[in-house]
């Protein structure tokens, strides 16, 4: 079925939220399955769109699943509900992270790859608050938690992130930093980030800081390219680039 529902308890005092997830769409690979990738919309999108481009990528091997975020009010649209991984208002680090949210579809994500065969590699992609969900997990998977303190199931190979921010930076290094395992699966975890110069949707200076929390974090493992002029959007030579990346990162056969 293309809808679902996820219960999270997250220890707030509101208890319990119920989020419902709208459908999924996946890409099949064309060629031998060697990697899965949870590929994540932006706020207000939905997974359709991304299966689109995805599907016309040269990455035969790649099997594609492209959820659609619950529909939600948002802080940063004043209320309005729309498709949103979680709940976001000012994009700064002063700004309150929506813990519950982004644990409920953390989960959401990781069960998907639960699932894949064990020879084959796993990661999450996404962009803007797509890209954010995916460094959320990917910060899940070097602590081995999620915020509210339940086992991260799943060994991610690959994060890639664009036009995106990194939620839950406050503390982040502390964290990872306390724990040799944690600190151990940070520097080994490939992640790409992008971004546009000219970006006013996701300012690059947010892009920027979030690559660099991440980097001081541990996760030493990370490539951030910016594209000059360039604004919120993705264009065809940063596509390319992820694809190269997926390759290499991946060992994948036969792309390109």
């Amino acid at each position: 079925m293309s809808y679902s529902h996820y219960t999270m308890a997250s220890g707030s005092r509101t208890g319990r939220r119920t989020f419902e997830f709208g459908r999924t769409y996946v890409v099949r690979p064309k060629g031998k399955h060697q990697a899965t990738i949870v590929w994540l919309h932006g706020l207000g999108d939905n997974g359709s769109s991304w299966s689109q481009l995805l599907e016309s990528l040269p990455l035969p091997n790649i099997k594609w699943i492209c959820p659609t975020a619950p529909t939600r009010p948002v802080a940063l649209l004043g209320g309005f509900p729309c498709t949103a991984w979680f709940d976001a208002g000012e994009l700064s680090e002063e700004s309150p992270d929506d813990w519950e949210g982004l644990d409920a579809s953390a989960a959401h994500i990781a069960n998907f790859l639960s699932t894949e065969p064990s020879d084959v590699k796993v990661g999450i992609g996404g962009f803007s608050m797509g890209a954010a969900m995916a460094l959320y997990s990917a910060t899940a998977c070097a602590l081995g938690r999620y915020g509210n303190g339940i086992p991260y199931p799943i060994n991610l190979r690959a994060v890639v992130g664009l036009s995106g921010w990194l939620p839950g930076s406050r503390g982040l290094r502390n964290k990872i930093q306390v724990s040799h395992e944690a600190a151990r699966r940070a520097a080994s975890l490939p992640i790409l980030l992008s971004h546009g110069t000219c970006d006013d949707v996701v300012p690059y200076k947010i892009g920027e800081k979030s690559a660099h929390s991440l980097n001081i974090a541990g996760f030493w493992n990370l490539t951030f390219k910016n594209y000059e002029g360039i604004g919120h959007y993705t264009v065809p030579k940063e596509m390319d680039e992820v694809c190269n990346w997926l390759t290499t990162k991946l060992c994948l056969e036969g792309s390109r």
